[in-house]
């Protein structure tokens, strides 16, 4: 997902979207999936040269990612649309200078209960062995860039550093996640729980486990079968509910919390064995997928009212 907050922001977006040709290479890709520069000129009755400058255009926006293949004689240039969803928010909200933001690390979970299929690695190597779920308890962990699991949890303690004598009036999250399938599988749909302090904000389904072309950060020594990238969901909680990527998916509201600047922060992700898509989850941090961020965490504050 990307997160347009002002027009400005969105000006070299709105105009590499201002084009025929560039809409119909986009539709051309989600209806097709990925395809390399040739059979795309071909399919749009232009030479390479001129969809080479289009591409670049939407590349530049993150809207169209290119990848490197070689299938036999040479490397051919392999285009797919990278973004699920893009947010504009079209009325500017007001400068809030309280905010605390801080990223967490993928290994840093506070409490775990996986099950197998399940690993962990940081972009350079896997962290003891996969399918062996004592390894998210080794030291080690807490290096992980890339964690997975077919269901269970992780749970992360959010630092809350807000300064003394203040509220908590939003807390916003994102990550980039996946499904986990054996092997990859984008049609792969789970269900993904998430709870702040023991409490069920809400669910978001996955589509599937991703393995149709490599991540831009996944690293070279990556297994080509295994998980690529994910999607990055926002997951935001405020005084009139709880949103993904804009969209409410439930009435809890900051409001039912209390949260000072004394109050523990409990993150909890979990796909459960009772949900109707156990498709297990993948969690994506620096060095891998295609966004290369950590968990990021904004806490929004204010004055507490005496």
């Amino acid at each position: 997902m990307l997160q347009i907050r002002s027009i400005d922001e969105g000006l070299e977006l709105f105009k590499a979207l201002g084009s025929d040709i560039r809409a119909e290479i986009i539709k051309i890709l989600l209806k097709d999936g990925p395809l390399n520069m040739n059979d795309l000129a071909s399919r749009l009755g232009i030479t390479n040269g001129a969809l080479t400058s289009h591409i670049k255009k939407l590349e530049e926006c993150g809207v169209v990612t290119v990848s490197s293949e070689a299938p036999g004689h040479g490397n051919q240039k392999v285009c797919s649309v990278q973004l699920d969803k893009i947010l504009i928010e079209l009325q500017d909200k007001p400068l809030n200078e309280n905010i605390y933001t801080t990223d967490i690390k993928v290994g840093l979970f506070s409490d775990y209960s996986v099950y197998p299929t399940c690993g962990l690695a940081n972009s350079s190597r896997l962290i003891g062995e996969v399918d062996d779920t004592r390894y998210f308890a080794h030291p080690d962990r807490f290096e992980a860039d890339i964690l997975w699991f077919t269901k269970g949890y992780v749970e992360y303690l959010i630092p809350n550093f807000v300064p003394s004598n203040q509220k908590i009036d939003e807390i916003c999250i994102s990550a980039e996640l996946s499904s986990e399938a054996p092997g990859v599988n984008n049609v792969w749909p789970s269900d993904i729980y998430f709870y702040l302090n023991d409490t069920l904000l809400g669910t978001w389904t996955s589509p599937g486990d991703f393995g149709d072309v490599k991540g831009i950060f996944t690293p070279d020594w990556w297994f080509p079968n295994w998980n690529q990238y994910g999607m990055l969901k926002m997951l935001v909680i405020n005084h009139k509910g709880t949103f993904i990527d804009g969209l409410k998916i439930s009435d809890v509201t900051i409001d039912q919390f209390k949260l000072t600047s004394k109050s523990p922060l409990k993150l909890k992700l979990e796909v459960p064995d009772n949900a109707e898509h156990v498709g297990g989850l993948t969690i994506f941090g620096k060095g891998f997928g295609n966004y290369n961020q950590d968990i990021n965490v904004k806490l929004a504050y204010s004055p507490i009212e005496l």
